[in-house]
């Protein structure tokens, strides 16, 4: 049986996208189940034992005792609310490119590389390691077209011990020398893996299925409703899928369902197949018109903000702070390798770069809301944890740390030892400071371990 857990020090969680919870000396205690059993404040190292003792726990050699110094906290792991897993080798190239040549010209070739089991084994066992290791405790991956290699990959990741989604890509057309032969096989190879996924763990699952129609241009209106009659039929069904990131693709995509009745806009294709819901997750969506944020509202879907990928692909910016002032979920991703870095930290950046330039272009006084603004440091805590988790309608179990959630959580270590130098702990330095130095400066060194369902997964010190 694993270990019970508890954590006497700093403790930074998230409560909403205006407020953070910051605890110098916390004491926290996990399940050997994996659940934050619970949580005390402000308690005197002296008082430790006595404290454990008052919740009926014992101090003895079944529990794991860390005892943090400053410098050193815990906090939710990261959510990745959209990455591509085969894209990791093609990570730092095409930015000469813009969406659609760098699908054409960079993704495609690569992936269709996946028919390969032996060469998707080893790519994706890279990849995982890697996610894990910047302190991605849950991520949603897409897979290719090949469902044996995303079967392969939702194997890995159980394995691992991740909190994931896995999809296969759907795309049946404009993209000859890489596409599905039909839409019945595309839907048939889709059914396969949801089944296959879920006999993995039939209870308490950690990796769960989730429709993939990659984007509206890859496929026919045939396709994308027989996704949408699957996700109709099925409401645990996560659906992920990308819009409005480029103006060349939204373009295309409107010429291309122009004769279809109600889809004047891109994000009214999904909604007339059957696929916009509190259940969908909307890469990018840099350039939505005030239509399309109301019908993304009304429909309760929510957007995966990816600011790295949108720069280096010359997307554009989104407006997050209006998004979370309309009340919109938001999360981050990590979109590699459209996005150039797996660190989530690095989105967090980037995320703050894109609220900045919004600000200088069209700044506001208005301080009550986000709108026009720098992201203020709660904001970005909300956006890569428990914001990821509200887009991926999980946040009853994951995004923060209270009592009767999982224990999905990293130890970040700021101190001198840790070796990065770009971080610097002072020795009066309060948690919110330290955070937003770690956010600025951070990296996989700063992140000791990894636990899902307090189950020590990846970390320096694992």
């Amino acid at each position: 049986m694993p270990p019970i857990h508890l954590f006497h020090g700093g403790l930074i969680s998230p409560v909403s996208i205006h407020e953070a919870q910051y605890l110098e000396r916390a004491l926290l205690a996990v399940s050997s189940e994996g659940v934050i059993e619970w949580i005390e404040h402000d308690v005197d190292p002296t008082l430790i034992q006595d404290v454990a003792l008052k919740h009926g726990l014992e101090l003895d050699s079944s529990v794991e005792i860390y005892e943090l110094k400053h410098g050193e906290w815990l906090m939710p792991g990261f959510v990745d609310t959209h990455t591509h897993a085969p894209q990791f080798p093609n990570i730092g190239i095409g930015g000469q490119y813009e969406l659609l040549k760098w699908l054409e010209n960079v993704t495609f070739p690569t992936e269709s590389r996946f028919s390969d089991l032996e060469f998707a084994r080893s790519v994706y066992t890279t990849v995982i390691d890697r996610v894990l290791s910047f302190g991605t405790t849950t991520c949603c991956y897409y897979g290719t077209l090949h469902l044996e290699a995303t079967k392969l990959l939702a194997d890995i990741i159980s394995q691992k011990g991740q909190r994931a989604f896995v999809g296969k890509c759907n795309m049946n057309r404009e993209s000859p020398s890489y596409q599905e032969a039909s839409s019945e096989q595309s839907v048939a190879d889709t059914q396969t893996l949801i089944s296959y996924i879920r006999s993995l763990s039939p209870s308490n699952p950690l990796v769960h299925p989730i429709l993939t129609p990659r984007f509206a241009i890859s496929c026919t209106s045939e396709l994308l409703k027989a996704l949408g009659k699957i996700a109709q039929s099925d409401p645990t069904l996560a659906i992920q899928t990308h819009i409005s990131e480029n103006k060349s693709e939204i373009a295309y995509t409107l010429e291309l369902f122009k004769n279809y009745p109600g889809c004047t806009s891109y994000a009214g294709v999904y909604k007339e197949h059957g696929l916009l819901s509190d259940r969908t997750i909307l890469a990018h969506a840099v350039h939505l018109t005030e239509e399309e944020l109301n019908m993304v509202k009304e429909c309760e879907a929510g957007v995966s903000h990816c600011p790295t990928s949108n720069f280096y692909l010359n997307s554009g910016v989104c407006k997050v702070g209006d998004m979370l002032d309309r009340g919109i979920k938001v999360g981050l991703g990590t979109d590699c390798s459209g996005g150039f870095s797996p660190s989530i930290i690095n989105a967090v950046r980037d995320a703050v770069i894109a609220s900045k330039v919004i600000a200088m272009s069209s700044p506001s006084s208005d301080t009550s809301a986000l709108a026009n603004r720098t992201l203020p440091l709660a904001t970005l805590l909300h956006l890569s944890t428990l914001g990821g988790a509200q887009l991926c309608n999980l946040s009853t179990e994951i995004g923060s740390l209270e009592p009767g959630k999982q224990f999905d959580a990293i130890l970040v270590n700021v101190r001198g030892e840790a070796g990065n130098g770009s971080v610097w702990a002072g020795e009066k330095d309060s948690l919110s400071v330290m955070l937003e130095k770690f956010f600025m400066g951070g990296d996989d060194r700063n992140i000791r371990r990894v636990w899902v369902r307090g189950r020590l997964v990846s970390g320096v010190d694992a």
